[in-house]
């Protein structure tokens, strides 16, 4: 049995328990590193068959140097710090695991969007320090009735909307240029464009991918649209967002409130003013995160890895190498 190399590039989990158990098909317990900079990179990957990646960078400059790689598979549902293109091009498959935690990033989603509706943090701050009779400062509105939007509509957006749908919405708008219109209508939401949902929507939630189209997606001139009542959600990527520009529109009151799960900077630097802000709920990019959820991701990472080296296609490829 031939036996080959797996490293993990960051270790964010402490057990490979579940990798191991996979990968013992073909002989092998993976290798668990916590690398730093490129040239230490390069040095510990070249000679790996498989890469497991969480938050580490693979820039081009690292594939370039990879002289047995097979396939990265990354821990998690985007992909954005893999260059895929160069992997493509040295026949490298680029894998992800985009349904191991619908449920707990629309679970999120909602937390932050009920926190928000109720101000539940700020009044606990508020509270803990003796004041009472806190609706005055920050009114809440009923959710009944009201508009959410969407913007995109993936396997995350479309359980978030399954979720809010006992909640008595009157509309559900979603902004997603590279759906059907009408796979959209049929789940009982309203394709529009992003000026619209902006523009209407009580509650803007955001489920796109992070890339350059996408990057800077929510800045100043998209936050002048929404309604001074409005509430912004972010469980996707912190890059969608202009951070400052989001601040801004909170502490202006042009927005009412946000829930923030991921910024531009992870971890939150103690600098930001959105730490400053009493009208925005703030978390640890934990969307992700439920015991089930990372055992389910480890499992599914490690099974795109053993398909590539049993000589198959990955289970849920993001390329198609050239040499495949």
């Amino acid at each position: 049995m031939a036996a080959y190399k797996v490293i993990v590039t960051d270790d964010r989990y402490g057990s490979y328990d579940e990798e191991n158990a996979v990968l013992k098909e073909v002989g092998v317990s993976v290798e668990v590193h916590d690398l730093g900079d490129e040239a230490q990179t390069i040095k510990v990957l070249k000679d790996a068959d498989g890469i497991l990646v969480n938050l580490h960078p693979l820039p081009a400059a690292v594939i370039k140097e990879l002289e047995k790689c097979r396939v990265i598979s990354r821990y998690g549902v985007g992909y954005d710090n893999v260059h895929v293109e160069t992997a493509t091009a040295k026949g490298i498959w680029v894998t992800r695991v985009p349904d191991y935690c619908l449920e707990d990033v629309s679970d999120q989603a909602v937390a932050l969007l009920l926190g928000c509706v109720r101000k539940v943090a700020f009044k606990d701050r508020r509270i803990r320090e003796g004041d009472w009779n806190l609706h005055r400062q920050q009114p809440s509105y009923r959710i009944a009735g009201r508009t959410l939007g969407l913007i995109g509509y993936g396997a995350i957006a479309r359980t978030l909307h399954r979720k809010m749908s006992g909640f008595a919405l009157s509309r559900v708008l979603v902004f997603d240029p590279y759906l059907d219109p009408k796979k959209i209508e049929e789940n009982g939401a309203e394709s529009v464009n992003l000026r619209t949902l902006l523009k209407e929507s009580d509650y803007v939630s955001v489920h796109a991918p992070l890339n350059e189209e996408t990057r800077g997606l929510i800045g100043a001139r998209e936050l002048s649209l929404m309604k001074p009542t409005a509430i912004l959600v972010n469980t996707s990527r912190g890059p969608l967002l202009e951070e400052q520009a989001v601040a801004e529109a909170l502490a202006k009151g042009k927005i009412a409130a946000a829930g923030l799960d991921v910024f531009e900077s992870e971890p939150l630097p103690p600098h930001s003013p959105l730490l400053k802000l009493d009208n925005v709920i703030l978390s640890d990019h934990a969307g992700w995160y439920s015991e089930e959820s990372v055992a389910e991701l480890k499992t599914k990472a490690a099974q795109n890895v053993l398909a590539v080296l049993k000589g198959g296609k990955p289970v849920y490829p993001v390329n198609h190498p050239l040499s495949s």
